[in-house]
Formats: structure tokens, sequence, C-alpha cells
């Protein structure tokens, strides 16, 4: 009888070795990184081109997948709220009703202002943690006087946890503009390449995109840097290598804008809102952290652009920090810079607006 128990035990064993070693081959197998400065596609691409004497408006936001309503959380975010230790509940949306909800208010929010750029983080394109739900091409049908250029940044195959499983991903980010774009291309950003962690982190990136503008150009840059990066090691490694790109850009005398998600403290936030969670440890970033020639355009107006997930959205409760915004360079001058307060209805971010002109 003990033998026969020893061999069921052996063979289940054998069975969870193979299923497990199975699926690392599965993940080997399938992952890959995007080359470093590959080409971006220009879709719909407009002719109209960058007059140097009018102002122009750009709008950064970061769209949450199309999941996070005010009733959503996500599995790995973590937290502590009146004391008490608190975590995510969602590995995936509520709904597909809820990502076309969030998607479709994203989209008015965005037409509301009718800016000249438009700048996307976490979109995803076919996501099981989404439902399939083509978020890139809802923007691209709503804003079809508008060129388009995405970006990967995360596609990963099925991984299987938690319950329900976040499943695979292809997301990534969105550029869009009224203006003829001349090139774009993706810039890999540095990551962990640790056995483990490399099959679910993302595929960090930031884009360049040029448009020509007098006898120089207007470099738009879209970021969305590393949040769940422990002492912040990538993060700055990510840093370095965009103030490499930025002192190249200036010393040709172009006209930068660097507008996304930097999942760092811009403006000095973390303790500027009321909360009753504690205040976790956010890394900062200040213009002492850019080259010469460039600072951030960040406004707190007394509104947010993130609030925490590890609980859902409650108006006095969440912590919240500025980490949306941009980075210009001293040629474009600022003439409006505004947090633009949606009450997070339909994403864990608020958008952010910018008037700029080119001196």
């Amino acid at each position: 009888m003990i033998k026969k128990i020893l061999k069921i035990l052996l063979a289940i064993i054998l069975v969870l070795i193979l299923i497990v070693g199975g699926y690392i081959i599965y993940l080997q197998v399938n992952y890959y990184r995007i080359e470093d400065n590959f080409e971006l596609t220009i879709e719909n691409n407009p002719t109209i081109e960058i007059d140097t004497a009018n102002s122009y408006e750009i709008m950064t936001y970061n769209t949450g997948f199309g999941a996070y309503s005010q009733e959503y959380s996500f599995f790995m975010d973590k937290g502590v709220t009146n004391g008490k230790a608190t975590k995510g509940k969602y590995s995936r949306a509520i709904s597909k009703d809820d990502v076309i909800k969030n998607t479709n208010g994203q989209i008015e929010t965005l037409s509301e202002y009718d800016p000249d750029f438009i700048l996307l983080q976490e979109v995803d394109k076919k996501s099981t943690r989404s439902y399939k739900y083509n978020m890139v091409e809802s923007f691209q049908n709503s804003f079809s006087n508008y060129g388009s250029i995405y970006a990967s940044n995360f596609h990963s195959v099925y991984l299987p946890y938690p319950i329900p499983p976040h499943g695979s991903v292809e997301s990534g980010i969105v550029t869009m503009s009224k203006y003829k774009a001349n090139s774009s291309i993706r810039r890999q950003l540095p990551i962990t390449s640790s056995f483990v962690s490399k099959f679910f982190d993302l595929d960090r990136c930031f884009s360049i995109t040029r448009y020509q503008a007098g006898a120089k150009e207007l470099v738009i840059i879209n970021i969305h840097m590393s949040a769940y990066d422990e002492g912040g090691v990538y993060r700055t490694l990510q840093v370095n290598m965009l103030n490499e790109v930025l002192k190249e850009e200036a010393t040709k005398g172009n006209y930068v804008i660097v507008g996304g998600d930097y999942n760092h403290d811009i403006a000095n936030s973390k303790e500027a809102f009321p909360t009753k969670q504690d205040i976790p440890e956010i890394m900062t970033l200040t213009n002492e952290n850019l080259i010469s020639g460039y600072h951030f355009a960040d406004a707190k107006n007394n509104a947010p652009t993130l609030r925490s997930a590890d609980i859902p959205y409650e108006e006095g409760t969440n912590f919240l920090c500025v980490v949306d915004g941009f980075i210009v360079s001293d040629n474009i001058v600022i003439e409006q810079i505004t947090n633009i307060d949606t009450k997070f209805l339909y994403s864990d971010h608020n958008p952010v607006l910018l008037k700029f002109s080119l001196s």
C-alpha cells in the first residue's frame, strides 16, 4: 500500500515537473526583445506641416489598458490604508464592456480639448486582460484626421497567474498628430534580463517622432518608464539613456518635447494631496536629473495625474501624485500646462495638456 502511494506521488511530481519544464521552454522559445532603433510605421500621415508662428497643444494620457474605472484595483499593487495592508484585486479588466466604456470616456476627454498632438500609453491591441478589445484601432477610428504611430512595449505569451490569469498581452504606446511626421523610431529602454523576470517585464521603450519646423525639427518623444523596479536600478539607466538622446538633439538645436508616464514624482507632489494611505517609496525626478537645456513642464493645479491602485478610487483616501507630464527644451515656450481632473473615471491616470510655441 505504501509503495503504491509513493508511486502515485512520484507520478504526480513527474507530471508537475513536465508541466513546469514545458512552460519554461514555451516561454524561452517565444521570448524576444524588439531591436533598438526600430523604424515605426506612420499610418494615415497628414500633409499639413508645422508653422513656427503658431501655438500648439499636446496631451499625454496613460489609458491603463481600459481597465481602471473607479471601482478597479490591480493585483500587483500593494499599500497601507488606515493602518491596514491593502492589495489590488483584479488581474484583468472587470469586463469587456468596462474596457469599451473606459476607452470611449478617454476618447471623449481627448476630443473635448482637440489637441494637435496626442501621446497615449498602455494601449492594448490584442490582450487577454482587456478581452481582446483593440483599443489602438478605436483611437485611430475616433481620430481619423490624425496620423498614428504604434510602438509595442509589452508583448508576452500566456501568463497563467493569478486566477483568473493575466493571459497574453500585446500593448504599446501611441503617438497621434494632425501634422506630417517625417519619421519615427522606437528606442529600446534598459530593462531586466534576469531569467525569470525577463519573461514578465514590459519591453520598455520610447518613440521618437520628427516633424519639420522651419529650418529645425520638432522632436516629440513618447515615453513610459518602469514602475516595478525595486531600488530604481533600471529607472536610473532609463533616465541616463533619455539624457543621451536629449543631448544629441540639443546639439542640433531642435525643438524637443518628451511626454508620457515617468512613474516618478515629477512635481514634488507626493505629499501635496490628502490621503488616508501611507506614502509609498516613490522615486522623484527633477530638473537636476536632466541635462542642461531641458526642464520639466509640470503642473499641480490641485489635480494629481496618478491614483494608487491597490484599492478602488475613493476621494480623499487614495495616495495621489503627479507622474505624467512633459520635459521640454529651453527653446520651447510653455504657454499653459494643466492636469485635467477626470476624477479617475476612465483610468488610474489623469491626462495632461500642454500649450506651447516655438521660439
